[in-house]
């Protein structure tokens, strides 16, 4: 259905777990999570290895292309970022990025035993909506 709304779990892992999970996510670390993700199609995306990826493709193409190019590349050269976003991971389903509603209520469920534990620190849930989403700061728009 064209104009509905969809979601996206993000997930802050502690710090073991975080450097864990980028580098083995099927470790017995962090089974109980790799288990419910197997389960639900999912798969952990860490935002500071996703961010690097799109600043190096824009190098290799032209950051022309690339409009959060300038923004995305000071996030990940900024030290006290990086420690954020090494811990933090979206949740794609079935390589998706954004999903059902019904999907994340499942996937949220099943995550919420594990949020405040000793490998899932935190939670959240964002929408599509860009009226709900950070807007590029005007220093980084073209």
């Amino acid at each position: 259905m064209i104009g509905r709304r969809q979601y996206q779990l993000r997930i802050r892992l502690a710090d073991a777990a975080a450097e864990t999970a980028r580098h083995d996510p099927s470790a017995r670390e962090i089974a109980p999570l790799a288990e419910i993700l197997r389960r639900h199609g999912a798969a952990l995306v860490c935002q500071h290895d996703a961010f690097a990826a799109y600043v190096a493709e824009a190098e290799r193409r032209g950051p022309g292309a690339f409009p959060l190019y300038a923004w995305t590349r000071a996030t990940i050269e900024d030290p006290v970022k990086k420690a954020k976003y090494v811990k933090a991971f979206t949740l794609q389903v079935d390589g998706e990025e954004v999903y059902s509603a019904e999907t994340a209520d499942a996937l949220e469920a099943d995550l919420r035993p594990l949020v405040g534990g000793p490998v899932v620190t935190a939670m959240t849930r964002h929408d599509t909506d860009p009226a709900n989403n950070p807007q590029v700061p005007k220093r980084y728009r073209s």
